[in-house]
């Protein structure tokens, strides 16, 4: 993907960075020349910002209010350009981007202009995009391709460095989307997100391929004995997860399939993951995982792959027949409490607190959930096989 530096890296003449170096790693989405409120109605996060001081529409007490205001909307970088050079970028300005790790650029009024930047930049897009679209092209042959054969398993494998007699496996990163009031805004920031993902992923060192693939993204990898690369998976996805211009707004999770060594066998590596996709939010803590395999599953794995799966859940129903009519016609969460308790260590304070409810209301709840099933909830055995039972039902019925 695009960053700040590969503009510094343009060497146009008249452009120069001033401020923000630390930032030089931000993804460029675009170019973005800003003229009238509302800024957000007209720009989309990791814009490269392009601002004339001309004394009119923007002085420099406007030029610093602005710079504010785009940073918080998630611009990557900074042009300024001043009328006639007529005064120098206040330090003020400087200070506070390399504060932030803004990349600023001063472009001089008698050298590059907006419009040659705005090319050069839309042409390092439109070449990375070539890039991306035949790594994409790539790995969709290898994984749903009717006749992988020798000859093509040569190829990609010189073409990206590949060893096919280590073994690989498939992720699948999934991202859950928190969505505003704007549309347009909100498929902006998922495309921007995207392509800091892509960006993230390419520098990995195990240097897998990628591709963005109906509304997901499908990594190849290889599959290191120390398991470094789920692990470096897993904090590629903290960090990007966490940075501010994304809290809150996406979680992603990448889902693994079984590692192989041929190649013929990623698309059944493909599917394992993409099976195990709307399982991954029955699975416990899964909210604090960012790396989930089959194997995550235990011993349940093999009682949806056995031909007994109408016994498994009569029985289940049968067990939690008598929470699940209390919660029916009481309209309460006797079952989500159970759950919870057992998230939560069987802890009173934290399962109160996880459910927002008070101390009191959970004793209540517990004792109507013993008097329901007929045993005491200190009989951890009973109530393992309790908890087993809504676990079981939850993925089986996603």
């Amino acid at each position: 993907m695009i960053t700040c530096k590969d503009i510094l890296k343009l060497n146009l003449d008249g452009v120069e960075l001033i401020a923000g170096e630390e930032g030089l790693s931000n993804v460029v989405s675009w170019t973005y020349l800003c003229q009238t409120r509302p800024y957000a109605d007209h720009m989309s996060r990791g814009n490269f910002t392009l601002i004339v001081v001309d004394f009119l529409r923007f002085d420099f007490p406007e030029l610093i209010k602005t710079s504010h205001e785009l940073f918080d909307l998630g611009i990557s970088g900074l042009g300024i350009s001043v009328i006639e050079d007529k005064e120098k970028i206040p330090q003020e300005l400087i200070d506070w981007a390399n504060e932030v790790h803004l990349p600023l650029f001063y472009v001089r009024w008698e050298g590059a202009s907006f419009v040659d930047i705005d090319q050069s930049i839309g042409n390092l897009l439109v070449a990375d995009e070539l890039k991306i679209k035949k790594t994409g092209d790539y790995l969709y042959n290898l994984l749903f391709g009717y006749d992988i054969n020798s000859r093509y398993i040569e190829k990609i494998s010189a073409q990206f460095g590949l060893d096919f007699t280590k073994p690989y496996r498939v992720g699948i990163i999934v991202v859950d989307r928190t969505y505003g009031m704007n549309l347009e805004t909100d498929e902006h920031n998922y495309e921007y997100y995207a392509n800091c993902l892509n960006h993230d992923v390419e520098k990995m060192e195990c240097h897998p391929l990628f591709m963005k693939f109906l509304n997901k993204f499908v990594l190849l990898f290889e599959a290191k004995s120390d398991k470094s690369a789920e692990k470096e998976i897993e904090t590629v996805l903290q960090k990007l997860d966490s940075l501010p211009r994304f809290k809150g707004l996406f979680r992603s999770t990448c889902i693994l399939g079984s590692a192989s060594t041929n190649p013929a066998d990623f698309s059944k590596s493909y599917q394992q993951a993409k099976n195990l996709i709307p399982k991954k939010d029955c699975l416990p803590r899964s909210k604090n995982k960012k790396v989930i395999s089959a194997s995550v599953m235990g011993l349940y794995k093999f009682m949806f792959n056995s031909g007994n799966q109408g016994e498994i859940l009569e029985y289940c129903t049968e067990k939690l027949r008598p929470l699940e009519e209390y919660d029916h016609a009481n309209g309460t969460e006797l079952v989500e409490t159970c759950w919870a308790y057992y998230l939560n260590g069987f802890s009173i304070a934290d399962t109160a607190d996880d459910l927002f409810i008070h101390r009191n209301t959970l004793q209540y709840r517990l004792k109507k959930i013993e008097e329901l099933v007929s045993f005491p909830l200190s009989d951890y055995v009973e109530l393992l096989d309790l908890i087993n039972c809504i676990y079981v039902k939850r993925m089986m019925y996603v």
